[in-house]
């Protein structure tokens, strides 16, 4: 029995993919081989011995450690486009918060003393307080052109807006599915004249403070800035700064903090982007099915810290060999393997160059014995191993 550690509450739909012969579910597992997780904080998480892989129901892995991780052969997947259209959607509410200020008026409403005349009267006075510009015609900037940002271009053009793209690392898949009334841009530069700024990219060294005070200085005066990707692409000094001056004309972010509660201008929600009943499933089933087909088959797909490396189920056995990215580690892999007089069926490689660990999986044409992950332990380089019994395939 594999045991499966839950961390927050992850959607009970993914116990649909985990069968309850093989897989026993629960937050309060010790050692476990599966640890499912949604945001909480892994950081300085003891991990136990026995895990062979970490499951973000979600996309932001910047609070588990993946170099960590890597180094024991340890998987760490994400389920990218799970909650993507749960997060477009939230961006249309951002979008209408960042032009009027919707809340404002439904806290003059919240607080509006009936004792002091009729509200239906009394709001025609006072709604011009709560204006601001309509989206057709203006100009959006779309930063980060992954699953969601994608999606963010396609309505705001369907908006009648004139919508601008920037991602030096857009993919071909990606691009496909990009209308082609969306213009591409090189340089985030060639944003500047831009009505709106609406972020969607990944947390990295590269986004950390993407917008700080330089950014800011070159946008337009009045611009609208909606975050709903990570809360450190933005530098929240430089952001208060830009709302104090009116260079920025407001700011809705996804990422409440004490520094910006209080913040005129500023509309934050608690991380809803992918907070809906179908974002939550879809992310925990798709996180399911990444940890099975890992510890029954060795497969690796949506891994963050380790290359794709998929082969077809078969009903031969296979092993799974963490080691350095050095040369020469596979054909000793493959000496060890043919030491026991056992010819390799198949094989899949992939490298993580970040953190210098590979991943190899060796499709056997009969079944080793235990002597062989001795064998392969014993070999310098080699971060762990597993063998997949045939029997698995069956």
């Amino acid at each position: 029995m594999y045991k499966v550690k839950t961390i927050n509450n992850i959607s009970p739909a993914c116990e649909s993919v985990l069968k309850k012969d093989k897989y026993i579910v629960g937050d309060g597992l010790t050692d476990p081989e599966i640890i499912f997780v949604r945001a909480t904080n892994l950081l300085d998480y003891d991990f136990g011995p026995s895990l062979l892989c970490v499951a973000r129901a979600g996309i932001g892995v910047n609070t588990i450690p993946l170099e960590k991780l890597a180094g024991k052969g340890v998987v760490v997947f994400n389920t990218p486009g799970g909650n993507a259209n749960g997060v477009k959607e939230i961006f249309l509410t951002a979008l209408g918060m960042a032009c009027r200020d919707v809340l404002g008026s439904i806290q003059w409403v919240l607080d509006f003393d009936t004792t002091k005349g009729d509200v239906s009267v009394v709001m025609e006075k006072v709604k011009k307080n709560f204006t601001g510009p309509e989206y057709l015609g203006k100009k959006i900037g779309v930063i980060g052109m992954g699953n969601v940002g994608r999606r963010v271009a396609n309505i705001c053009q369907h908006l009648g807006m004139d919508v601008y793209g920037y991602d030096p690392y857009l993919s071909v898949d990606a691009a496909w599915a990009i209308s082609n009334k969306v213009e591409r841009v090189e340089r985030l530069e060639d944003l500047r004249d831009c009505d709106f700024l609406t972020l969607h990219v990944p947390l990295n060294d590269e986004t950390r403070d993407l917008v700080d005070s330089e950014f800011l200085s070159k946008m337009k005066d009045g611009v609208r800035v909606i975050n709903y990707a990570r809360q450190q692409v933005v530098n929240e000094e430089a952001m208060k700064a830009a709302l104090e001056s009116g260079k920025v004309a407001r700011f809705v972010t996804d990422f409440p903090t004490n520094t910006l509660i209080g913040t005129k201008n500023v509309v934050m929600t608690p991380h809803l982007g992918g907070t809906t009943f179908e974002s939550e499933e879809n992310c925990a089933v798709m996180a399911a099915h990444e940890a099975v087909d890992y510890v029954e088959y060795g497969n690796i797909t949506n891994s963050v810290n380790f290359g794709r490396a998929v082969l077809p189920p078969s009903p031969l056995a296979r092993v799974c060999v963490f080691h350095s990215n050095i040369p020469n580690m596979i054909a000793r892999i493959a000496s060890a393997v043919s030491s026991q007089g056992i010819n390799i069926e198949n094989m899949v490689n992939a490298s993580t160059r970040e953190f210098g660990i590979a991943y190899t999986m060796l499709e056997l044409g009969s079944e080793p014995d235990e002597r062989l992950l001795d064998e392969l332990g014993a070999i310098e380089g080699v971060v762990r191993s597993r063998l997949i019994r045939a029997r698995h395939f069956e």
